[in-house]
């Protein structure tokens, strides 16, 4: 005789194996993820920018306020965010001065007066026009 408890649990438990062995480790690359850039600290004049895999966002439109005036980011975790001088996510080396004209960000709470460079740390402080994030 057939107990229709324990076929229905080793059928459940199949099924939930099956999806487990299908989740990704890792972000897709089709999933968005959210950046947030400040124009001042943490909270002030923010903007939750919803990013795809190696798209570029030029700070235009709805985002246009924050053109040349990002203090702070936020990169959220498993993700890579490029920040750019010009539109299109275009880099043309060194500029302002001799800083870079892009900016590579992990993970985590960035103040962009101070933040990793080509050549050591930079000001990349209201510098940004375009940006452009990726999993790791």
């Amino acid at each position: 005789m057939v107990n229709s408890k324990a076929l229905l649990a080793s059928t459940l438990a199949a099924v939930l194996a099956s999806f487990v062995a299908a989740t990704p480790i890792g972000p897709s690359t089709d999933t968005p993820a959210t950046l947030t850039v400040c124009s001042g600290g943490i909270g002030v004049g923010c903007a939750d920018v919803s990013t795809v895999s190696d798209t570029c966002i030029n700070l235009t439109g709805w985002l246009a306020f924050l053109n040349k005036d990002i203090s702070t980011a936020t990169v959220p975790g498993g993700f890579v965010c490029t920040f750019f001088q010009e539109f299109n996510c275009t880099a043309s080396g060194v500029v302002n001065a001799g800083t870079n004209s892009q900016v590579l960000l992990l993970q985590g709470t960035w103040d962009l007066s101070n933040v990793p460079g080509l050549s050591g740390p930079t000001n990349f402080n209201d510098l940004t026009s375009s940006l452009s994030c990726s999993p790791l």
